[in-house]
């Protein structure tokens, strides 16, 4: 077994415990961190950039809290990954580019998810990788690590939180940051059989976080079951003054929700606009239709319902985004376009072409959808659909990119701005399926509760893949 079997397959309340029972240490769950990245993450490309020592200092810290009667909650000492695009005090942030200067953050300085993070007691380990700025595919054109799926090597992670989904995928960390604008929370989590929590927008501060669509941007976690990504949340969620887009909607009670089971919930199906109405797999289908017979099994009552503009706020997610990250990066165009991904350049030059007339369009189409789902969701507590079409996609080739857009069933949840979270649900041959579950603005609360539930009659989240060879 490897030496870092204390981390393989456990969950955040797992290694809580441990600690608190005196099973391990920080010190010990850090060692077993960077043990098992020496293992495998040439191979997966999970780092971007490792804090090795940092991370011992402070997992001593940690274990000299907690030996004090210190404890800071659930997260404290547990190893936490970070998406390169959020700032950190250790090194740099480079958005997976050679586009930003290496002083874009303040040096020293964490961003504000970060500084949380550390004040619960978590302990960082690393910058994880990212598609550029947060956009697009895996680029062997620039020199930086190519993330890989940890259930089969000859696919793709999903992105854009890539490392992230990857490395609790291959028990390197047991949570970690990830950033979603059109899915790069869920669609990770979807294609690495792991839990991927898209808040309500506003809940979670961005700043010190490079942007993409300023309006679309959620910070979130991915882990391995509802309960840890509600742990998180329960420390990322409250007002900055620093982001205006941020709401004081109080403590949400997040982890306490996933015990509250589904009796009674009335869950909306999305049959007709993603099974049906867009390109999915008839076995996702399949693996859909057993994960509601385990849902009404918990009590709750299933409603076929159609979702409104869905098409729409679909395509309005990536206009949207694509203007809004032109808007930040117009300048940097014009002076590095060779130094950004083809990728990359091209996707958000696309952004120049919208006009100021079809970007009030978008929002017009954002705010009547905005209206109109909620109007639904007075008739039910949540919505369910498969998160995407198919499993993850070849590394390299594999359905063309408007397919894949089309299977993607995550954006029109940012272009409204609803919680939104990706459980397990399944394997389609030996590659994970994952289950959609969004529901009312600010009312994160019963979709953790709905996704606890599931999580407690189905072990989907349980599965870790087969072992890692090492890179060739």
């Amino acid at each position: 077994m490897s030496t870092s079997a204390p981390l393989h397959g456990r969950s955040v309340a797992d290694l809580a415990s441990d600690l608190r029972d005196g099973t391990t240490t920080a010190l010990s769950l850090i060692e077993a961190s960077i043990t098992r990245a020496n293992e495998v993450d040439e191979a997966l490309g999970i780092y971007l950039a490792r804090f090795d020592d940092q991370a011992r200092e402070a997992a001593v810290r940690a274990d000299m809290e907690l030996g004090a009667g210190r404890d800071r909650g659930p997260l404290h000492g547990i190893p936490v990954g970070v998406k390169d695009i959020i700032a950190t005090s250790e090194g740099p942030t480079t958005a997976q580019s050679l586009v930003l200067p290496p002083d874009w953050a303040d040096p020293g300085v964490d961003a504000p998810v970060v500084e949380r993070l550390r004040q619960a007691g978590a302990v960082i380990t690393g910058k994880t990788t990212t598609m550029e700025f947060a956009i697009g595919y895996p680029d062997t054109d620039k020199p930086f690590p190519l993330p890989r799926n940890p259930w089969d090597l000859e696919t793709w992670t999903g992105g854009s939180s890539s490392g992230t989904a990857g490395g609790i995928g291959a028990s390197v960390f047991p949570t970690a940051l990830g950033s979603d604008t059109a899915g790069s929370i869920r669609l990770p989590a979807s294609y690495c059989g792991i839990t991927g929590f898209k808040q309500s927008f506003g809940l979670v501060p961005k700043n010190g976080v490079v942007p993409l669509g300023f309006t679309y941007d959620h910070v979130g976690p991915l882990a391995r079951t509802v309960a840890d990504c509600a742990a998180v949340l329960d420390v990322l969620i409250g007002a900055d003054v620093r982001d205006t887009s941020t709401v004081d909607a109080g403590r949400l009670g997040l982890l306490s929700a996933c015990d509250r089971g589904a009796d009674g919930l009335r869950i909306g199906v999305a049959r007709a606009a993603t099974v049906d109405g867009r390109f999915c797999e008839p076995a996702i289908g399949a693996a859909f239709d057993e994960a509601l017979s385990v849902i009404e099994g918990l009590g709750a009552s299933l409603v076929e319902v159609d979702l409104p503009h869905w098409d729409a706020l679909h395509d309005a997610c990536f206009l949207g985004l694509f203007a809004e990250a032109f808007a930040w990066h117009r300048s940097h165009l014009a002076e590095k376009w060779e130094d950004y991904g083809r990728g990359t350049r091209m996707s958000i030059a696309l952004g120049g072409l919208l006009s100021a007339a079809d970007h009030v369009q978008l929002e017009r189409v954002r705010r009547v959808g905005r209206r109109d789902v909620a109007r639904l969701l007075t008739d039910v507590d949540v919505i369910v659909h498969p998160t995407t079409g198919t499993t993850a996609p070849p590394f390299r080739g594999g359905p063309e990119r408007e397919m894949r857009l089309k299977s993607l069933f995550t954006p029109p949840w940012n272009s409204l701005g609803f919680p939104s979270l990706a459980v397990p649900m399944g394997f389609v041959d030996d590659l994970p399926a994952s289950l959609l579950i969004s529901g009312r603005p600010l009312d994160d609360a019963t979709v953790a509760a709905v996704g606890g539930a599931y999580q407690s009659a189905t072990d989907w989240h349980t599965r870790t893949p087969p072992p890692i060879p090492s890179a060739e």
